[in-house]
């Protein structure tokens, strides 16, 4: 991790240089080692490794190189809570994750906030991607949510994108079925570090870095723009071993992110959702590409060959309620498809107002949700 102010600079100024990126910034590290190095060479000496105008701009400052070094200094030196810490980490260094040395494109810097002494040692093995719409139905929240736990709670720590939608309910999940010394969660954001994005997400990432680590390479002071968060979802993918897609509409990010996946020779698993879901269509769309069908995180574990300690215990997608026989007569009418209001009064026969009625109590209960289009779905974990 970084420790002075003037290794800070010469990292800060290495990625800040125009037409350095990643891989010409490693080629110049194999070439002449740390950056102070770098800097001390001769335009003539760079470009032997790098073309024409890399070199030249290599030979000046970049525009608020001082000041982004300052501010970043006093963020790291800047007190945190008892147990959190902030920290820089440099390709090279101890504490950068190894598995992101694997993919193709590893971040020259990484930001860290919260336990990041975690982050020494730290293998894709321990380690589940978990993402999905930033619009998901309740039933996908709550598997989201379920699914997390459960793994978190075998030992897995939940890596995730910090996004509205199933990335919350994920590290949620995760902060909640953890044991208090295990690393439940990463989070990997978009923006610099001292700022949180989304807003709602504010008191998450609070508790994230209690029992968890947030990471970013991007630079303090990033805003949230575009194409900054496809970028990082091969980070989300690179520090795992496998990627569960919870739920997915065709057009959507987390399916660069399985793709980023497979690219980097991890799994793809996917729960499936009912066919008239929209937001089930890109889990559908992987499972037909050969992503592994899951039920249950018992057949995560099972994939990922690690050891189910809830074996007798296992968390399913199960057709019904665990108390199916002191159930609302409604949740059995409902099934577990989205349902319109017509469909379920031809199927009860009851008066609107009453069916209206049961409907409120369920949704209020957390045994419904309510979806776009005036449909309800039933949500399997109350």
């Amino acid at each position: 991790m970084v420790s002075t102010q003037d290794e800070l600079g010469g990292w800060l100024r290495l990625s800040l240089t125009v037409g350095i990126g990643n891989d010409t910034a490693r080629k110049l590290l194999a070439a002449f080692g740390e950056p102070p190095h770098i800097f001390q060479q001769s335009e003539g000496a760079l470009r032997q490794v790098v073309s024409a105008n890399p070199a030249r701009q290599l030979m000046g400052t970049p525009g608020g190189w001082a000041e982004l070094t300052r501010d970043t200094w006093d963020w790291l030196r800047k007190g945190t809570e008892p147990g959190m810490s902030r920290a820089v980490v440099t390709l090279g260094d101890a504490d950068y994750p190894a598995s992101l040395l694997l993919i193709p494109d590893p971040p020259l810097m990484l930001y860290a906030l919260g336990q990041t002494a975690a982050l020494h040692g730290l293998r894709a093995e321990q380690c589940l991607a978990m993402v999905g719409s930033r619009n998901p139905t309740p039933q996908g929240q709550a598997n989201a949510r379920e699914f997390a736990r459960s793994l978190a709670g075998s030992g897995l720590t939940i890596v995730s994108g910090l996004a509205l939608g199933i990335d919350g309910a994920a590290h949620d999940g995760a902060l909640l079925g953890a044991s208090s010394q295990a690393l439940a969660t990463l989070a990997v954001v978009g923006t610099g570090l001292d700022r949180v994005y989304p807003q709602q997400h504010r008191e998450l990432a609070h508790r994230i870095a209690e029992r968890g680590v947030l990471l970013s390479e991007y630079h303090l002071g990033t805003p949230p723009l575009n194409a900054n968060f496809p970028k990082r979802n091969r980070l989300i993918a690179g520090l795992s071993q496998a990627t569960l897609v919870v739920e997915a509409a065709l057009q959507s990010g987390s399916l660069i992110t399985a793709k980023q996946a497979l690219e980097q020779g991890r799994d793809v698993l996917a729960i499936p959702g009912s066919i008239h879901s929209a937001q089930a269509k890109g889990c559908h769309a992987l499972i037909k590409q050969g992503a592994k069908l899951v039920e249950s995180a018992q057949d995560v574990l099972e994939e990922l060959r690690l050891p189910d300690p809830f074996a007798q215990l296992p968390l399913a997608l199960q057709a019904g309620s665990p108390h199916q026989d002191s159930e609302p007569e409604l949740l059995g009418l409902m099934g577990h498809d989205p349902v319109g209001l017509d469909a379920l009064q031809a199927r009860c026969g009851w008066p609107t107002a009453q069916l209206q009625a049961q409907l409120l109590e369920l949704e209020l209960m957390g045994q419904i949700g309510r979806l776009p289009g005036g449909l309800f779905q039933r949500i399997t974990w109350a």
